[in-house]
């Protein structure tokens, strides 16, 4: 076009730079951006806002904040795509201080802020967001849905996640395959199995992953029996199931121990399905026969993959060493583990859990002080997440204040008395271990 000495207008750069936008050529955006300069198209607002945009999706969020605060007008859709810019990069406060500053609010902002602070982990900030977006008036649609019910799953923040599962229904919101599998998920981390049933009874239309996830539900509940029961209905749909819907099967098959269906679904897979196993698989394996305390054919299984074992493998077979005891292979596992990522603390936390089993007392102090001497210690604290009337509360020991952590320990010592009156005696033996 250039060639042919004709310029472009105010309408091509902005199909130009959603080009770059896709690709993340924030170098061929930028060679763009003197082009509009020297053209005289600085002042046009749309123009603006698709260069904002495409340098917030390239990840360049300090040039894109350039842009805006350069910008003779703006509009929404320039605020939105600077929000977009700080989300994708993973800045949540300076997006949370940019969101309060925004003068002009869609529900295209909320739910970019809701979905941002989801992805972000801060799911309960997501949920007090939503709140907020509620009492401002603004509707939510789908999308909001589909990031607040994500949020509930991960908080278990049930009553929420019932809340919203109404107003899908009372504002006759489209129930497709993503918020069908996402409400399906979110019941069954609250522990709700039947409700979580019952969403997927209702789905008018089921892929592969909708099976998987209610496949995975029961799993996590130790409804193995289930699990398979619903792999024939799925195989009788004409459905076939995938690498992730055989891990949830194996991993059902671990937390109901039963040893003989696992095996038959690792062969399955890979005779009927032609599926390769992954590390996943293997470590889903790993986990049942060390439950059952099968060591030797876990580790032969391990000498046998094709990969390299990783972390989530030899993980599963020290956490079988810690619950039936046996030191030998822990310490093996665990020098193995620890030797891949010296620093993290569970693999020495757990070491230290199967010596104090064994009455090891002086090995737990020995780890205890050698990961005191190399600053070895939990990454996050460990807290506690409670809904009342909707609303979610978190507490660490950290976090709670002087005045209520009294309370607590109070409500501790009463329990502790009534333990002993009912003939409890603590264990001094573990004193040291609890206490290190």
């Amino acid at each position: 076009m250039l060639a042919s000495r004709l310029l472009p207008d105010h309408l091509t750069f902005p199909f130009l730079l959603k080009s770059c936008s896709l690709h993340h050529a924030h170098v061929t955006g930028r060679a763009l951006h003197s082009h509009i300069f020297r053209l005289g198209f600085v002042a046009d607002v749309y123009i603006n806002n698709s260069l904002v945009f495409m340098y917030s999706a390239c990840g360049q969020v300090e040039l894109a904040r350039r842009v805006f605060e350069e910008m003779p007008e703006r509009d929404v859709i320039s605020e939105n795509s600077m929000l977009g810019g700080y989300l994708k990069c993973g800045d949540l406060d300076d997006a949370l201080v940019f969101f309060r500053g925004m003068e002009m609010r869609n529900v295209r902002t909320w739910n970019s802020i809701i979905a941002g602070f989801v992805r972000g982990g801060r799911c309960g900030e997501a949920l007090d967001l939503f709140n907020e977006m509620r009492g401002g008036f603004v509707k939510p649609d789908k999308i909001t849905v589909a990031s607040v019910v994500s949020a509930c799953a991960s908080l278990g923040a049930l009553d929420m996640g019932k809340w919203v599962h109404g107003y899908l229904r009372r504002e006759r919101l489209e129930f497709d395959l993503v918020i069908g599998t996402s409400l399906i998920d979110m019941y069954g981390k609250c522990g709700s199995i039947e409700r979580a049933f019952e969403v997927f009874r209702e789905m008018p239309k089921r892929d592969v992953q909708a099976w998987t996830v209610m496949i995975s539900v029961l799993a996590i509940h130790g409804r193995g029996e289930e699990a398979f029961v619903l792999l024939e209905e799925m195989e009788k749909t004409g459905m076939r199931p995938n690498n992730v819907t055989f891990g949830a099967l194996l991993s059902a098959c671990a937390h109901s121990g039963t040893v003989d269906k696992g095996r038959w679904c690792f062969d399955v897979m890979r005779r009927v399905y032609s599926i390769e196993p992954q590390l996943q698989h293997y470590a889903c394996m790993v986990d049942l026969l060390g439950r059952a305390g099968l060591f030797e054919e876990a580790e032969m299984l391990i000498a046998s993959m094709p990969m390299k074992p990783d972390v989530f493998v030899w993980g599963a077979l020290l956490g079988a060493c810690r619950m039936h005891g046996n030191v030998e292979l822990g310490e093996k596992i665990a020098g193995c583990l620890i030797s891949m990522d010296p620093l993290n603390h569970a693999y020495f936390i757990i070491l230290s859990d199967i010596y104090a089993n064994a009455k090891r007392f002086e090995d737990v102090k020995r780890i205890r002080d050698f990961m005191e001497d190399q600053g070895i210690m939990k990454t996050s604290p460990g807290h506690s997440l409670i809904e009342i009337d909707g609303q979610v509360y978190e507490f660490s020991r950290r976090s709670v204040k002087e005045e209520l952590m009294k309370e607590i320990e109070w409500v501790l010592i009463g329990i502790n008395v009534e333990l002993m009156w009912t003939g409890y005696v603590p264990d001094d033996d573990m004193e040291l271990f609890l206490t290190a």
